[in-house]
């Protein structure tokens, strides 16, 4: 079998010279370049499998030479070799399509990390995992085709939209179509977690760092490690914690409380929130370098009101998938009843349309769900609570209210089994219950 042919392009020999012993250490053959205008007469001559280029060379600049080959070679990746501590270099290098990026002085393990990932990309599984997302109208194409394109970048990716318009599962598509598929991908909702135990929760802990600490516990980010994180909800994060998980993401490495020892760390990272963060960052409650750090490429998540279109293929999935849960079959849905759902503006998205289907299955009586099972506001109704003005945030709280507690009510109040139900851990539930003032004996 062929081995991998990789360019390495830095106007030092000596830093040629370690990267390529260092590739063909990976089996992996090697051409070097010493600027720019060598680098691409041998991309006209061979068919590279990965480029590793520095940003400043003798006849240009490398952020030139990342543009060139995303336009020529898009199918290959380039990582980019930046000064350490240049962060505003690499961000823009990611922003025009670098696969990675890696700070002199060179960290080998960091390297080969980069290498590896960038050799196991793989086009076909992107096609087949982003046909995940359940649709056909125009706006779920164009997000098929930005995870396409961004599951082939390490950059980290800031996931916007509405609440319940499915970021997480965006997220999770993201990862499962690019190279770090086979590794973990560590979901974490930033807002439900306690603020005192947040650093030993995302950096972990050693045995006796502090009162409770009765083992050594590894945090998000080694759990993490080879994959993803993805912090959802990352607005909610306090502004101690957003200094200390800035400088994670950037030295890639992580010191967990109570060591004297910092771990390096290969994790991409992916965040979401249904805030405006640039608000946040102008009334200063977000700092504005995790911003930029965070944000290096946004893909915004359309709301279920932009593509009404995709309902009746979004309820036969949700229904098939509640009936295979139950063990019963799928009930067929009125006519009339679906019409009254395309009507209807879905403020919570695609998680209310779930609950809302969960209730009907739950209601109805045979075989077919009916207006009757569906417990919605009617056109008339819906007009009035617009006219009300009644706040996105408190229309969404009481829907949360209403699922958990009909959560605990189908588990006789069992808390464990309603988090189970509910696809939420057990402490996020006791955290959503104290959230919501439900925490007592009434639901316990």
């Amino acid at each position: 079998m062929t081995q991998p042919l990789a360019l390495v392009i830095d106007d030092e020999p000596s830093i040629c010279h370690l990267l390529e012993i260092t590739l063909k250490r990976m089996a992996i053959d090697c051409y070097c370049a010493y600027d720019i205008h060598s680098a691409k007469k041998l991309l006209q001559s061979h068919a590279f499998d990965l480029c590793l280029t520095d940003m400043r060379l003798g006849d240009g600049d490398g952020l030139d030479l990342v543009s060139f080959v995303q336009n020529e070679y898009p199918s290959m990746p380039i990582a980019v070799i930046t000064a350490h501590g240049n962060m505003e270099t690499a961000i823009k290098a990611l922003k025009l399509g670098a696969f990675d990026f890696i700070s002199k002085p060179i960290d080998l393990p960091v390297l080969r990390d980069l290498v590896t990932n960038a050799l196991k990309m793989n086009v076909s599984k992107i096609k087949t995992t982003s046909n995940l997302l359940i649709g056909n109208t125009l706006p779920i194409q164009h997000l098929r085709e930005n995870i396409a394109k961004l599951a082939r970048s390490q950059a980290p990716i800031y996931i916007s939209g509405p609440s319940g318009c499915g970021k997480e599962l965006v997220a999770k598509i993201i990862h499962q179509s690019g190279p770090r598929y086979d590794a973990p991908f560590i979901p974490v909702n930033c807002g439900a977690i306690p603020q005192e135990l947040m650093e030993s929760e995302f950096f972990g802990h050693k045995k006796g760092s502090f009162t409770g600490a009765m083992y050594d516990k590894i945090g998000f980010f080694q759990a993490a490690n080879k994959g993803t994180l993805f912090l959802d909800e990352v607005a909610d994060l306090p502004l101690p914690m957003q200094v200390k998980l800035l400088r994670a993401i950037q030295e890639k490495a992580i010191r967990p409380v109570g060591s004297t020892k910092e771990i390096l760390t290969d994790v991409r990272i992916l965040s979401a929130t249904h805030k405006d963060l640039q608000s946040m960052v102008q009334q200063n409650l977000f700092r504005q370098d995790l911003f930029y750090r965070l944000n290096v490429i946004e893909l915004k998540v359309p709301s279920l009101k932009e593509r009404l279109a995709d309902v009746p293929l979004l309820i036969e999935h949700i229904l098939e998938k509640i009936a295979t849960n139950n063990n019963k079959p799928r009930p067929k849905i009125k006519e009339s009843t679906l019409q009254q759902l395309q009507k209807y503006s879905f403020p919570g998205n695609v998680r209310e349309l779930e609950n809302i289907l969960e209730r009907a299955f739950t209601l109805c009586e045979g075989k077919e769900i009916t207006d009757n099972d569906l417990q919605i506001p009617k056109a008339d109704a819906q007009e009035q609570v617009s006219q009300s003005k009644l706040p996105l945030d408190d229309y969404l709280v009481n829907i949360e209210k209403e699922t958990i507690i009909e959560a605990l009510e189908k588990t006789h109040g069992n808390k464990t089994a309603a988090a189970k139900l509910l696809g939420i851990s057990f402490r996020t539930l006791r955290y959503r219950l104290k959230k919501l003032g439900l925490d007592n004996d009434d639901i316990a």
